[in-house]
């Protein structure tokens, strides 16, 4: 059982290091867009969601892969500054760390192209995941690592299907909980139409609906807020929600919560400097 106040929480997935470029809108195919304004962030979804989980007052450990270069201290700084546990950190010889280089518009919109690195090379032998009340993956990650991720899981399995492709069949028989946007949703619509346990769609500033058995369970709005920077909002929500699950907390309730992280991420730049702590969430004024 997790502790009331301190669940164990193991996240499977990617560490990049964000180049974001801040425009006055996103170009089109062929087009050059001047004025920009670069910042360095660490990011990757794995990294995200385990500063996300490890804000919101969870026992979080990375398991991820780096390369062997300067750039992993700069993508790995605010994990350590923060206590995430990055003792199970692979680290990848003759290899660059992910980078993501990222658009983003006055208005938060963003474009992203990811440079995996050493993300490719999170081998099923790197994972070990009992022991947790709960473990988190997504998909910038190999697919054998994530069902590895899953079978050694002993606690909730959580899947973020992001970014989107067709889940093979061990993923689906092992997952507790998925998490998609409705982009992701639309891919993978003829997969999740029969899944049977918790599905959740996030829609963005329309909130997010909890599936069970293909029946809906819970529909949630998020706050108003005047959005500035996306990146990382949907990260804080599945880190969030995790841990709200992981506590024991009601899907409903969770999931306020977790909507209400991804709003507060929302207003502020960078991935994970974005991403709230628990103080945020109960004081920020939305």
């Amino acid at each position: 059982m997790a502790h009331e106040s301190i669940p164990t929480v193991c996240v499977v997935g990617s560490v990049n290091l964000d180049l974001v470029a801040a425009c006055p809108r996103l170009p089109t195919p062929g087009e050059t867009v001047t004025d920009a304004t670069l910042s360095r962030y660490p990011g990757g979804k794995g990294g995200n969601q385990a500063l996300a989980a490890k804000r919101q007052g969870a026992d979080v450990t990375l398991i991820a892969a780096v390369g062997a270069d300067p750039l992993a201290d700069e993508a790995l700084e605010l994990l350590r500054r923060d206590g995430v546990d990055l003792s199970r950190l692979a680290t990848v010889d003759d290899c660059s760390t992910g980078v993501a280089l990222i658009v983003v518009d006055h208005t938060g919109e963003n474009q992203i192209a990811v440079a995996p690195g050493a993300n490719r090379y999170l081998e099923p032998g790197d994972v070990d995941t009992g022991g947790f009340d709960a473990v988190l993956c997504q998909l910038e990650i190999p697919d054998d690592t994530v069902v590895a991720a899953a079978r050694r899981a002993t606690g909730m399995f959580c899947l973020n299907a992001a970014p989107a492709r067709r889940l093979v069949e061990p993923i689906l028989e092992q997952a507790d909980l998925i998490i998609v946007n409705e982009i992701e949703y639309g891919t993978l619509r003829d997969q999740l139409e029969s899944f049977e346990k918790l599905l959740v769609v996030t829609r963005g500033a329309r909130g997010a609906d909890a599936f069970r058995r293909g029946a809906l369970i819970a529909r949630v709005q998020p706050p108003s807020v005047a959005a500035i920077d996306t990146v990382g909002a949907g990260d804080a929500f599945c880190g969030t929600l995790v841990v709200g699950l992981a506590r024991g907390a009601a899907v409903e309730p969770a999931l306020m919560r977790a909507c209400r992280a991804g709003a507060v991420a929302a207003t502020r730049l960078g991935a994970q400097p974005s991403l709230p702590t628990a103080g945020d969430l109960d004081t920020a004024p939305l």
